[in-house]
């Protein structure tokens, strides 16, 4: 059966062929044989084919997965809403109800893209240092309001 990421069976890219022979090429020593150089040299050009194949695959796999990824960075001062889990809450009453995000509360200090430490108040009794997965942009409320305006309509 061929494998989706290499387009071979896995057994003949270990052992260069169906299960009749199993050869170790790293063992072989230069060779007077015609018949063992050039099957060294299948071997070896197989091996760069599969290679090519893998990182080919990797890189397919990875646009994929980036599709679906956004970079967040964020700075020291900005606002943001921090993602508690009801382990990290304070003690008291919470339910699956509970809000999730809690803020804004301001960064005091970028560790590198992938972490930072929020100035949380002193009831919260977990580590300040965050994911980024766990830290939300705040966008302030628009100070302008809304009007609407019913309007009557006579229907007979």
């Amino acid at each position: 059966m061929t494998n989706r990421s290499t387009g071979k069976c896995p057994f003949s890219i270990v052992y260069t062929k169906m299960p009749n022979i199993v050869l170790d090429i790293a063992a072989l020593p230069k060779s007077q044989s015609k018949a063992a150089s050039t099957l060294a040299d299948q071997f070896t050009s197989l091996l760069f084919d599969v290679r090519f194949k893998l990182e080919e695959s990797n890189m397919q796999y990875k646009l994929k997965a980036d599709a679906h990824r956004r970079e967040k960075i964020f700075h020291p001062g900005e606002l943001v809403y921090v993602r508690l889990r009801r382990e990290w809450l304070p003690p008291g009453n919470h339910s699956k109800l509970t809000k999730k995000k809690w803020g804004p509360y301001p960064i005091s200090k970028r560790i590198n893209n992938n972490a930072y430490v929020v100035d949380l108040p002193a009831k919260f009794t977990t580590s300040h240092t965050f994911n980024v997965a766990d830290i939300y942009s705040y966008v302030p409320p628009d100070d302008s309001s809304i009007n609407i305006e019913s309007v009557d309509t006579d229907s007979s």
